[in-house]
């Protein structure tokens, strides 16, 4: 199914420029951009994979990586297919470079997404797997019939848009996870095909212009983008521009796609990532993708007492009063959080639309 899109217009050399994210590609008649999914068809920019999806499944909510954003909770979770960004690291490569419009297989209306996830009893629904900015009309249909069912939107970014549609985009989500793949241009334009300046922007825009609550996720690639001078660098930044309380995910790569001749990432490289972090004012520094309680858990950043333990996506211990501060000490713990914690688990569960007759 196609749908005219959103945020381009037309060049003085007869081309139209498409202006969702800061690639800026040109096209002409029956070009695509390099995300694949946005195209010139009859003089106008469409997005040909509105209403289809790679697949559905249910998650914890803590896979996004969201731990701060009602722990525990169910999260139906879906993508469709292309990628704005060409990382060669890529973990999710067979959807996000996939250029086969047939992988789209599961078809679905925003509102049939929104009912199907309340008759699931999920909190939220994650336009993930692949990146959501590329099919933006698509995600902002559907965040719309999940708020008037009271389902919340989490958007899982690279945060890689442009200033003139970071507004629409963002208005619609209640939370983000953004993917700050490393700290510097030469990293991102390396191995990622883009630039880090715009990165930086949303998360300021994040912080400074929405009520958006939004944690950070960045893959540590051995020898790439893990010294400790990024890791120095990029911490600090985030405390002096976003402040002590965003959340921070240190994620163990594999090796994959393009990049299958380097190492998986050391488990000490994510703790030294880990200390350095919180030895530069962050409160709350995660270790993901590799089994590790005590990195993966939430600690009150005055007392030291935990606050939600977890063991992988099981929640454990739980120590947050009924306002979200530390039952010890009465320190706020910033999030979003229930009265008490989900029970979902580590259950994942696959969804198929056509069985829904909603």
């Amino acid at each position: 199914m196609s749908k005219p899109g959103r945020y381009w217009h037309h060049l003085e050399d007869g081309r139209i420029q498409c202006d969702v994210c800061p690639r800026y590609c040109s096209l002409h008649e029956g070009q695509r951009g390099l995300c694949f999914v946005r195209k010139r068809e009859d003089n106008q920019m469409i997005l040909d994979t509105y209403g289809r999806s790679s697949g559905f499944c249910i998650d914890p909510i803590e896979k996004k990586p969201l731990n701060h954003f009602f722990p525990g909770t169910p999260i139906l979770s879906f993508g469709t297919a292309g990628c704005n960004l060409t990382c060669k690291f890529c973990q999710n490569w067979d959807i996000s470079k996939s250029r086969e419009t047939d992988r789209l297989m599961d078809q679905a209306s925003p509102e049939k997404i929104a009912r199907v996830a309340k008759k699931e009893k999920c909190l939220s629904v994650a336009y993930t797997y692949n990146d959501p900015v590329i099919f933006l009309e698509y995600a902002v249909d559907i965040a719309q019939a999940c708020k008037e069912l009271g389902i919340y939107s989490v958007a899982v970014t690279a945060g890689y848009i442009t200033a003139e549609a970071r507004p629409e985009f963002y208005q619609h989500m209640d939370a983000a996870n953004v993917d700050l793949k490393g700290f510097t241009e030469s990293f991102y334009k390396k191995l990622c095909g883009g630039q880090l300046k715009p990165v930086l922007e949303t998360l300021k825009y994040l912080k400074e212009e929405t009520d958006v609550w939004f944690e950070i996720t960045t893959l540590l690639i051995p020898g790439q983008n893990d010294s400790e001078k990024e890791l120095e660098e990029m911490t600090q930044w985030v405390v002096e521009n976003l402040g002590h309380e965003v959340p921070m995910h240190f994620t163990a790569f594999h090796p994959d796609w393009k990049m299958t001749n380097l190492p998986r990432t050391p488990a000490l490289t994510l703790l030294r990532a880990r200390e350095i972090a919180l030895k530069n004012g962050v409160h709350y520094v995660y270790v993901g993708n590799v089994h590790d309680k005590s990195g993966s858990s939430t600690y009150c950043h005055h007392c030291g007492q935990i606050l939600i333990g977890r063991d992988w996506y099981v929640l454990s211990d739980w120590n947050l009063s009924s306002t979200g501060t530390c039952t010890q000490c009465g320190t706020p713990c910033l999030g979003k959080f229930e009265k008490s914690p989900g029970s979902w688990g580590s259950r994942r569960k696959s969804v198929r639309m056509s069985p829904y007759l909603l």
